[in-house]
């Protein structure tokens, strides 16, 4: 081969090579670019995802808004009920009784008011001093403050001395069973509920003696004021009665009574026209022979 040959050779292969390598580096450049565009897809997506965020987050705002509003409204809907609801009297004025919740708005059937449910209430604790719940000559039955159910409380029954501190009895249950003894005790019942004192009422229990004294003193019943009331509840009784039949019989009690009244009147008449008459019967005789004598006068004239 010729050297000139050769060189020409040498050239061709060398601007071959350099062309290869441009374009090596231009498909690395596009590779570089198009593994930064990625990047940058990302990033557009990552703006849009954040607007969406935004947005997201703009709306949970306006629906926390509106569930804030709701609660509130219902806060003030649930004020409202509560001011229409009113309370009962309690039933007892010491210890622990029952009252009636009343709604005045909302009832079904229209109706202005309604009982919606019935409640445990409670009053003062000192009840003071209490009646037995049945009493003899020989024994009293006393009983605590409570009501149903009576095992739900807890009782605690105190011998009560004068000066002296209170003995705590065994008994534990709403009712005591006590004897009467030779001179005057006093006992006292405390009602808990949860440890807690909620009534408390004291009993007097006198000795035999002294019922039988309190019963002879009582004032024995006036058997004349019975008798007294009864006549006048009877009579009362009769004269209604009576005054109805003449109401209902009114036709025959008119005609019945008619022609004495009539009769009445002509008797009355009757006797006026003859009173008249005496009347006229008694003037003195000494009118009329003056009379008698002023026309003789006149004649002789």
């Amino acid at each position: 081969m010729r050297p000139g040959g050769a060189g020409c050779s040498a050239g061709l292969l060398l601007a071959v090579g350099w062309l290869l390598l441009a374009g090596l580096q231009g498909v690395c450049r596009a590779n570089f670019t198009a593994v930064q565009d990625p990047g940058l897809g990302r990033e557009g997506e990552g703006e849009g995802e954040g607007e969406g965020d935004e947005e997201g987050d703009s709306d949970g705002d306006e629906e926390s808004e509106d569930d804030a509003e709701a609660e509130a409204d219902a806060d003030v809907s649930n004020k409202t009920i509560v001011k229409e609801v009113e309370f009962g009297m309690c039933t007892v004025t010491c210890g622990i009784g029952m009252r009636e919740v009343i709604l005045t708005n909302g009832c079904p059937g229209g109706e202005s008011k309604c009982i919606v449910r019935v409640e445990e209430c409670r009053g003062a604790v000192d009840c003071g001093w209490g009646k037995p719940i049945s009493e003899s000559l020989e024994s009293v039955s006393l009983g605590c403050v409570h009501i149903s159910p009576a095992n739900r409380f807890k009782y605690v029954w105190k011998l009560l001395r004068p000066n002296q501190q209170a003995i705590v009895l065994s008994n534990d249950s709403a009712i005591l069973e006590v004897h009467r003894e030779t001179r005057p005790l006093a006992f006292q019942c405390d009602t808990l509920d949860n440890n807690e004192i909620v009534a408390s009422i004291k009993f007097t229990i006198y000795t035999t003696t002294e019922m039988q004294m309190k019963r002879s003193l009582r004032p024995d019943t006036d058997a004349v004021l019975v008798f007294v009331l009864t006549i006048g509840v009877i009579m009362c009784i009769f004269v209604i009665f009576v005054l109805i039949f003449i109401i209902i019989n009114w036709a025959a009690v008119k005609s019945f009574w008619g022609p004495k009244a009539s009769t009445t009147e002509v008797q009355s008449e009757l006797s006026s026209v003859r009173y008249k008459d005496s009347t006229s019967l008694d003037q003195s005789p000494a009118e009329i022979p003056a009379h008698e004598e002023d026309v003789l006068s006149e004649w002789n004239e």
